[in-house]
């Protein structure tokens, strides 16, 4: 068993929002289990009565009724709730309360605390000018904006309408901008002249006038958010401050309810082998999965300060600003995550003070390797909760935050993605927090692993699927006749059964981990290793900064297992360095987890959304053209290619 590292107190369990889920549950329905195992097990059993049961105790704002929680049983294009009109954004306004922040935002720069009348205000303000530009529910509002309380107040105006909202982060290029916001033909672009990181400057007018240019079919209106410069203009643009005055008396907020099952937002794949997925959620199904999982998975209470460090890019923007939902204050953070040092963010939980604090799994390893105890350095006991997802979480990290930070901290791995707007695994307050593990299966997720006859593994590694539906899956691509690329990219493999794409490991209690994607598993002489398996040993090895592994398949049935370093600028790749890895690989792993050649090299390409990028560059080495299996675009360092490439041709 693994090492547990942390257990809930009874006072813990007995204030959670779970605890008191489980007595509504009993009090309501007589409904009553022995163990978290037992709920999960009755939330996937009986998914309607679930679903329903959280509609009900969160005291959903509807119109109308339904008959049937779900159309039907088989996935995809299930409708849940038909018969009833909500408003996403009308949710988000209900813990509104003048004694405390409604946002806090904060850059390299400065600190600015937002109250409820300002922001109801501004979104009123901005949803009477999107009136005026005959905005209506359907309209697509696209925006190209930095995490600033901006994007937030343009979100609230845009939903509230009934109207359909996207957005990518002004660090994307013109073209992968483009690509994405054509596809759902905008009626109004909102974007920003600039953004700072690092504390450098990047003005972003010409990118923004080019993004806006090539829209221009089915553009009407477009606004400039004045940030790195007050005095900003933009031709053809209106200003925001503008807008905002000559709109400031306008009537209060309106909420128009729309279908459960009506589009509220598009999100994207990564796009970086393929035009991007433009991933369309409902109105309703978020709504009822972001109060689930913030409430009784993450243990959110109104009043809290809630951070995760996000771009607009990353869907976990959406879940960021989903905490108003559930009355928590959330903290908008523009800026570099190691400027001026790695310690920034802690001293801001210290500062704020943070109750929950969310990241990404490389942050953590990053503060780890740097050797950061922070829990010594500032005063984090008001923090409760440490969320990492973006990538598998490994022991090391999970030792190091209850070395360096708290011994009392709950850490929270979690796993989802871009494809539910959630996590389909994640903390749980009465579950251990084991080393390595993500504590649980969601409330309402049927996740289980398969082998390759499809049958249901445990204490092995299996491909992660769903069996059961959720309200939070897509309603449809955008432009998907038929919805035939939806259908290849979540039900090919297993018909009726969601197969998300993750290599992961389930135990009988419930408990996970994940391995990687299962589109990039190592098949290494007949055995199937998980990528994540090799990155968890060099996490812990010094002189490493980062490292990609592939595993190329032969046409004479062999196989070839590269490993790509990035070290730290003091070391070179030598015997004694290259020896150290392949010790600690054999040891730790197995003799099958050792490479076959390692390469030291300057960078690890990454998506925008920080994913590494294993699969495009395997093709790459199997002889494929670049220009084929990848979009540059999409990249956050597509100057790193040129090194593998040539890499690639030295074989």
């Amino acid at each position: 068993m693994s090492k547990v590292l942390w257990q809930a107190s009874i006072e813990f369990i007995e204030q959670s929002k779970l605890k008191n889920y489980e007595l509504w549950l009993k009090e309501t329905y007589g409904l009553e289990f022995k163990n978290a195992e037992d709920l999960w097990q009755w939330s996937v059993d009986q998914y309607d009565y679930f679903w329903e049961s959280i509609w009900e105790y969160f005291e959903i704002m509807h119109d109308g009724s339904y008959d049937v929680v779900s159309s039907s049983t088989k996935m995809p294009g299930i409708r849940w709730f038909e018969g009833t009109r909500l408003n996403y954004a009308e949710h988000s306004f209900r813990h509104a309360n003048e004694s405390r922040d409604a946002l806090i935002f904060v850059n390299e720069n400065r600190t600015q605390r937002i109250s409820w009348n300002e922001l109801q205000a501004k979104a009123a303000a901005l949803q009477n000018a999107l009136k005026n530009y005959g905005v209506t529910k359907g309209d697509c509002v696209v925006a190209y904006l930095p995490n600033i309380p901006e994007a937030i107040i343009a979100f609230l105006a845009v939903s509230s309408l009934g109207a359909i909202w996207s957005c990518c982060s002004p660090d994307f290029g013109v073209n992968t901008v483009v690509e994405r916001f054509e596809q759902i033909k905008p009626k109004v672009l909102i974007g920003v002249d600039g953004y700072q990181y690092n504390a450098i400057s990047y003005d972003r007018k010409s990118k923004l006038k080019a993004i806006a240019d090539s829209l221009d079919e089915s553009l009407g209106q477009k606004i400039l958010v004045s940030y790195l410069d007050e005095n900003s203009a933009l031709d053809g643009f209106d200003s925001w401050n503008a807008v905002l005055e000559t709109s400031r008396e306008a009537a209060a907020l309106e909420f128009v309810r729309v279908g459960f099952n009506d589009p509220l937002w598009v999100l994207y794949s990564s796009g970086t082998t393929g035009k991007p997925k433009a991933i369309t959620h409902s109105h309703g199904g978020v709504l009822l999965e972001h109060l689930k999982y913030l409430s009784l998975h993450n243990d959110v209470k109104e009043g809290e300060i809630f951070f995760w460090f996000s771009t607009t890019g990353w869907m976990m923007w959406n879940f960021l600003q989903a905490t108003l939902l559930v009355g928590a204050t959330p903290v908008l953070y523009d800026g570099s995550p190691g400027y001026p040092d790695l310690n920034i963010l802690w001293r801001l939980a210290e500062e704020l003070p943070i109750h929950h604090f969310g990241t990404s799994a490389p942050y953590l390893i990053a503060c780890m390797k740097k050797s950061l105890r922070p829990g010594k350095e500032f005063d984090l006991s008001p923090l409760r909760s440490i969320g990492s997802t973006g990538a598998p979480l490994p022991s090391t990290a999970f030792e190091w935050v209850y070395d360096s930070i708290s011994k009392e901290v709950w850490l929270c791995s979690m796993s989802g993605g871009t494809d539910v707007c959630t996590a389909f695994v994640g903390g749980h307050p009465y579950q251990d927090v084991r080393s390595g593990r993500i504590q649980c299966r969601t409330l309402g997720c049927g996740l289980f692993a398969y082998n390759e006859m499809a049958e249901k593994v445990f204490g092995s590694l299996g491909e992660m699927v769903v069996e059961t539906p959720m309200p939070s899956m897509p309603i449809y691509f955008w432009n998907d006749e038929g919805m035939k690329r939806y259908r290849s990219s979540y039900f090919e493999s297993y018909p009726d059964v969601w197969c998300h794409g993750d290599w992961i490991k389930l135990y009988a209690d419930g408990s996970l981990s994940i391995h990687g994607r299962s589109d990039a598993t190592l098949n290494r002489k007949g055995v199937r290793i998980g990528t994540s398996e090799i990155y968890t040993v060099l996490d812990r090895m010094e002189g490493i900064r980062d490292a990609l592994i592939l595993n190329i398949e032969q046409k004479d049935g062999s196989d070839f297992m590269p490993l790509f370093v990035v070290l730290e600028e003091s070391k070179i790749l030598d015997d004694e360095i290259r020896q150290s890895i392949n010790q600690s690989l054999r040891k730790e792993c197995s003799p099958r987890h050792v490479p076959d050649r390692i390469f030291s090299v300057r960078e690890v390409p990454y998506t925008l959304s920080g994913k590494k990028m294993e699969v495009p560059l395997k093709k790459i080495f199997m002889g494929m053209d670049v220009s084929n299996v990848m979009n540059k675009d999409a990249m956050r360092n597509p100057e790193s290619l040129l090194e593998y490439i040539e890499i690639a041709k030295s074989l």
